[in-house]
């Protein structure tokens, strides 16, 4: 396993009576690629591993700066991302898979989608959480150059920390590094010349104190495939409560009960 990418869930344990042997692994028939929010572990992703089906294995991209790679400088910019995740995803198991980004991660993920369609690689499917088309990209005053104290404030009232850290920059430092360096890579990131073709499903809040969830119907001018949106309940990091997991996920992998599961219909929009 790459260290970029950490598999958790299904495709990391062993299940009794799974094979010839007891506790053998099962053999994961799809694979879910999934990349969390600004200074996000893979434990973001945890309620996805709790109600995936056994044979779809999860992936979950693992940053510097965060994690088993926390002494790890983060990297501040989209391509040398991108370019490392992308070869990383390269080298597992072939298997179809489906890509979900949520924030932050939903650049990663475009453009992930970008790289592995040129290698000839593409997903069945991306999905875009929680976060704005690049045709609109991010203006003044910027998050990542917030002072630590202002930093965590913001990261208060969005709901993506407790209230009770606000006073504790201490130590928080560590997460404030790898979530400032994020936060610049998405906030230099620009609009690319072309888009996808690769299927594009774009989720939001509508309660997300972040995301215009009106605007989130423009993800379609990023692909020549098919779109849809779908729509929740639960602020800017509605993704990670269960039973919005289960939901979603159930639209990702093929041959679920989610009747959504079924490939999207294409759509007139063009770039």
């Amino acid at each position: 396993m790459s260290g970029w990418w950490m598999t958790v869930g299904t495709g990391a344990r062993r299940v009794a009576g799974a094979g010839p042997e007891p506790g053998a692994r099962i053999r994961p028939r799809f694979r879910i690629v999934a990349l969390p929010h600004a200074g996000g572990w893979p434990s973001a992703f945890r309620s996805w591993w709790q109600v995936l089906p056994e044979d779809v294995e999860c992936v979950v991209a693992q940053l510097p700066g965060r994690g088993a790679r926390i002494n790890e400088p983060p990297l501040t910019r989209v391509k040398p991302l991108v370019d490392a995740l992308g070869r990383g995803l390269a080298e597992l198991e072939p298997l179809p898979y489906a890509v979900i980004g949520h924030s932050f991660g939903s650049v990663l993920g475009y453009e992930l989608t970008r790289f592995m369609e040129q290698k000839a690689l593409p997903p069945t499917l991306l999905a875009v959480s929680a976060r704005q088309p690049p045709c609109f990209p991010s203006e003044p005053p910027f998050a990542h150059l917030r002072g630590d104290a202002e930093l965590l404030e913001h990261l208060t009232d969005i709901g993506g920390m407790s209230p009770g850290l606000m006073d504790r920059a201490d130590l928080m430092r560590p997460s404030l590094r790898a979530i400032r360096a994020d936060l610049e890579a998405m906030e230099t990131y620009r609009r690319p010349l072309s888009g996808t073709g690769v299927p594009i499903l774009a989720l939001g809040a509508v309660d997300d104190p972040v995301v215009i969830d009106d605007r989130m119907h423009l993800w379609s001018l990023e692909t020549s495939g098919a779109f849809d949106r779908q729509v929740f309940t639960g602020g800017h990091f509605y993704l990670y409560t269960p039973a919005n997991a289960a939901a979603i996920a159930a639209r990702l992998v093929p041959g679920s009960d989610d009747p959504r599961s079924d490939p999207l219909l294409p759509h007139p929009l063009a770039r």
